[in-house]
């Protein structure tokens, strides 16, 4: 027996996406990689799900079959409603993937984590032998920072702790815990953690590191190294 209820919340999915038209064409572009077959890995947010949509159209118009490894409850839900098979992984691991991103610099450093879904974007990522990024020109910065702060995910119960050795060794230069909209107090992760946002005066190559090495800290927003291919509008 199958829920009745999936398709309900499907019709309106492209209300509200900014740049529409833009994520819409770099969708496709993003469709023309998949295979009949394939396991892709699928970020989070907006651009992401516009791709998601794409490659769901062309797999049906070709009737072909493909398993997401969704790093999102977001995007599992849009998998349900799209009739798009999921795994996990524990079971597979991805031909592919593809994610948005809040800033992309030069050497294709990135920061993520505004939907704070970072961990498992970066595991999915991390998994991917080819990866891609999908954005629009806006999202290209001289250096990482500069219109975003870094997301730092941390166990609830060492949010003072963690604040207080990022304000002792780090150059922070305003941190603040993220707040939720539809619910009282913080955003609460999927992973049940909280979510730290943290100006840094000054990033590196090795800021990420040194963040993941500090008791408390579960994962950045900071995605270093992973060289992802880039797709534009």
């Amino acid at each position: 027996m199958e829920w009745t209820t999936s398709q309900a919340s499907n019709a309106d999915w492209r209300t509200g996406i900014v740049n529409l038209d833009a994520k819409e064409r770099v969708a496709q572009k993003v469709a023309d990689r998949l295979r009949d077959g394939d396991v892709v890995g699928v970020g989070s947010g907006s651009t992401s799900l516009v791709a998601l949509h794409a490659l769901a159209e062309r797999a049906k118009k070709n009737e072909w079959h493909f398993t997401a490894i969704t790093s999102s409850l977001e995007m599992e839900i849009s998998c349900d409603e799209l009739r798009v098979a999921t795994s996990n992984l524990l079971q597979q691991f991805p031909d592919w993937s593809f994610d948005g991103t809040d800033e992309i610099d030069e050497a294709r450093n990135m920061i993520k984590g505004r939907g704070g879904a970072m961990l498992r974007e970066k595991l999915v990522m991390a998994s991917s032998p080819e990866r891609y990024v999908v954005i629009d020109e806006s999202k290209r910065v001289e250096r990482l920072g500069q219109k975003f702060p870094v997301p730092v995910e941390v166990i609830p119960e060492s949010l003072n702790l963690v604040r207080s050795q990022l304000l002792r060794s780090f150059p922070v230069q305003l941190m603040e815990l993220r707040a939720a909209i539809a619910k009282d107090g913080p955003v609460i992760t999927e992973n049940g953690n909280l979510i730290l946002d943290v100006i840094f005066t000054d990033i590196d190559v090795e800021l990420d590191s040194r963040l993941n090495s500090l008791p408390g800290v579960i994962a950045t927003g900071l995605f270093m190294g992973f060289n992802p291919t880039i797709i534009s509008a």
